[in-house]
C-alpha cells in the first residue's frame, strides 16, 4: 500500500534536482523573450513622406493659422538675411565670405522647422505630396501656396523695414556697401540664370527638409535643417523669400536714409534690377527644384516601396 502512494521520482528532492536541468522558460511554462530589434535612427521613406504630408495637411486645414505662421516664417528668414550681411561685412575672401554668411543664415530654417511655422518653398514641396495623394485639390493647393507666399513676403519686408528704419550700425559704410553689393547682384541676375539658381536652391533646401522628417534623433534633425540654408547661401543660389530681404534691405536703407546710405539701381518693378522680376523667376525655379525634383521623386519611391510589400 505504501508502494502505491510513493512513486519513484515524485519526491520533492527529485523534483528539485529535475528542475535544475530544465531551462527557466520551460519550468515556468513561459516562452523565451525574443531579443529586441534596435530602433533605426531614421524612419523609412514612406514614413518620412507620411510625416511631411501630415504637417502640410494640418496647415492647409487651418488657413488663418497658416497665414500667421507664414508671417513668422518670413521674419525668421529675415533674421538670417540681416545676420549674414553683418558677419560678412569686411570679409574680402570670396569663399570665406560665403562660408560665414551660410553659417549665420543656417539657423533660420532650424527655427522654422522646429517651431512649425511656414516657408513657401517647403509648402510647395509638402503641398505637392497632398495634391498627388488627392488629399487636397488644385484650387486648395493654389490657395495654400498663395497664403504662404504673401505671408512670407510681408513678414520679411516688415523685419527689414524695421531694421532699415533703425539705421545705427546698418548705416556704417562697410555694411551699406556689403548690403548693396549683394542686393544688386541678386536683382541683376539674368532670367534664365536666376531660374536655374533658384532650382539649385530648393534642391538643397527641400532635400534637407525631407531628411529632417526622416531622422528620429532631434540633434540629427536640426543638423539637416541647418544644412539646407547653409548650402544654398554658400552655393550662391536664389531663394524667393531670402531675396526679398537681400534686395529690399539696401533699397529701404537708401529710401529712409538718403544721405547716409548709397543710391541703388534696385527698383520694385520688372526692370533689370526689379524685385518683381526676381520674385517671378525665383518662385518658378524654387517650385521646380523643391516640388518637382525633391518631393515628386520621394513620393514615387514611397509608392513603389508600399506596392512591393
Amino acid at each position: 500500500m505504501t508502494d502505491t502512494l510513493e512513486r519513484p521520482g515524485n519526491s520533492a528532492s527529485d523534483a528539485q534536482n529535475s528542475d535544475e536541468h530544465v531551462p527557466a522558460h520551460r519550468s515556468s511554462g513561459t516562452s523565451p523573450t525574443p531579443a529586441a530589434r534596435p530602433v533605426s535612427e531614421f524612419s523609412t521613406i514612406p514614413e518620412m513622406v507620411d510625416r511631411v504630408a501630415a504637417g502640410a495637411l494640418e496647415k492647409a486645414s487651418h488657413p488663418l493659422s497658416h497665414f500667421v505662421r507664414s508671417l513668422i516664417g518670413g521674419v525668421f528668414v529675415a533674421f538670417g538675411v540681416l545676420l549674414s550681411l553683418t558677419v560678412a561685412t569686411g570679409v574680402s575672401t570670396p569663399g570665406l565670405k560665403s562660408l560665414v554668411m551660410g553659417l549665420a543664415f543656417g539657423m533660420s530654417f532650424v527655427l522654422i522647422l522646429v517651431s512649425g511655422v511656414s516657408l513657401i518653398t517647403a509648402d510647395m514641396a509638402a503641398g505637392l505630396i497632398l495634391l498627388l495623394r488627392r488629399q487636397i485639390g488644385v484650387g486648395a493647393y493654389g490657395r495654400f501656396l498663395g497664403l504662404g507666399l504673401v505671408g512670407n513676403l510681408l513678414g520679411t519686408l516688415f523685419f527689414v523695414t524695421v531694421a532699415a528704419l533703425a539705421g545705427g550700425p546698418y548705416l556704417a559704410k562697410p555694411f551699406t556697401e556689403q548690403a548693396l553689393k549683394v542686393g544688386v547682384a541678386k536683382s541683376g541676375e539674368g532670367t534664365f540664370s536666376a531660374i536655374l539658381l533658384a532650382v539649385l536652391c530648393t534642391w538643397f533646401l527641400q532635400t534637407a527638409m525631407f531628411m529632417f522628417f526622416k531622422a528620429r534623433n532631434e540633434g540629427t534633425r536640426m543638423a539637416f535643417a541647418f544644412y539646407g540654408p547653409f548650402a544654398f547661401v554658400v552655393g550662391g543660389t536664389q531663394h524667393v523669400i531670402a531675396n526679398i530681404g537681400f534686395i529690399g534691405f539696401p533699397w529701404l536703407l537708401h529710401a529712409f536714409h538718403p544721405d547716409a546710405a548709397p543710391a541703388t539701381p534696385i527698383t520694385w518693378d520688372f526692370g533689370d534690377h526689379g524685385m518683381l522680376r526676381n520674385l517671378a523667376t525665383t518662385t518658378l525655379g524654387n517650385f521646380i527644384g523643391g516640388a518637382l525634383l525633391v518631393a515628386l521623386p520621394f513620393y514615387i519611391v514611397s509608392r513603389l516601396m508600399q506596392r512591393e510589400r
